[in-house]
C-alpha cells in the first residue's frame, strides 16, 4: 500500500513539474505585464478589490488594459463591454482550432478550460494537443499556474502603485512581445512555419499601421492560417 501511495505522489510531482516547465515562459511574461496592469488600474482610480477581481474573472490582458483606459476616460459600461468583446473575438478562432481535441471532455471541463484560455496558453496547448498530449490534469495545471502568475503580478502592481508614477520608463511593454516570440519558437517545426509566421506578423503590423485597429489580429490570423493550410496541402 505504501509503495502505491509513493508511486502516486511521484506521479503527481511529475505532472506538476511538467506543467510548471511548460507554463514558465507564460509566467515570465505575465508577472511584469500583470504588474503593469495593477499599477495602471490603481492610477486610473479603480479600487483594489475591482482591480484584483478583474484579473480573476476576466483574465485577458489586452481587454483589461483597454478597459482600464476606457474607465479612466469616463466611457460607459456598454462601450467597455462592446470594445472588449471585439478585442477578444479572436478567442472564437482559438476555440475552433482546439475543439477537435476536446470532443471527449464534459461541458463543465470545456467551460473551465476555455475560461482560462489565453493567447499564450493556446500556443502551449495547440502544440501539446497536436502531439497527442491531452491530459486534463496537466492542462488545467498549466492554465492555473498561468493565471496565478497574472493575479500575482496584479497584486504586486497594486502594492507598488504608490511608489511608481509611470510604468513606461520601466520597459515592461517588451515582456509580452518577448513572451510571444518565445512561444512561437517552440511551435516551429520546419521552414514553412517560419515563412507563414513572418508573413502573418508583417501583415498584422501593416494592418495596424493602416488603421485596422484591433481587427488586425483577426484578419492577419485568418489570412495566415489559410496560407499555412495551402502550403501544407501543396507539400503533400
Amino acid at each position: 500500500m505504501e509503495s502505491v501511495m509513493n508511486s502516486q505522489k511521484i506521479k503527481q510531482s511529475s505532472v506538476l513539474l511538467s506543467a510548471f516547465k511548460q507554463a514558465l515562459p507564460i509566467v515570465l511574461g505575465y508577472l511584469p505585464v500583470g504588474f503593469a496592469y495593477g499599477v495602471l488600474a490603481r492610477k486610473s482610480g479603480i479600487s483594489i478589490d475591482n482591480t484584483v477581481i478583474m484579473s480573476l474573472i476576466v483574465f485577458a490582458g489586452s481587454a483589461q488594459f483597454i478597459a482600464v483606459g476606457l474607465i479612466a476616460s469616463g466611457a460607459s459600461a456598454l462601450s467597455v463591454i462592446i470594445t472588449t468583446f471585439i478585442v477578444n473575438l479572436r478567442h472564437m478562432l482559438m476555440s475552433a482550432a482546439l475543439s477537435p481535441y476536446l470532443k471527449k471532455w464534459s461541458k463543465l471541463e470545456i467551460a473551465g478550460f476555455t475560461f482560462q484560455l489565453t493567447d499564450e496558453s493556446f500556443a502551449v496547448h495547440s502544440t501539446r494537443f497536436a502531439d497527442g498530449d491531452t491530459r486534463k490534469s496537466e492542462t488545467f495545471l498549466i492554465n492555473s499556474i498561468a493565471q496565478a502568475a497574472w493575479v500575482g503580478g496584479t497584486v504586486l502592481g497594486i502594492f507598488s502603485s504608490t511608489l511608481i508614477n509611470d510604468v513606461k520608463p520601466m520597459g515592461l511593454d517588451y515582456a509580452l512581445p518577448g513572451m510571444f516570440i518565445a512561444l512561437l519558437i517552440f511551435q516551429i517545426k520546419d521552414k514553412s512555419h517560419v515563412i507563414v509566421g513572418i508573413i502573418t506578423g508583417l501583415l498584422s503590423t501593416a494592418l495596424a499601421l493602416g488603421g485596422a485597429g484591433q481587427w488586425n489580429v483577426i484578419i492577419a490570423t485568418l489570412i495566415g492560417t489559410t496560407l499555412g493550410a495551402a502550403v501544407k496541402w501543396g507539400n503533400k
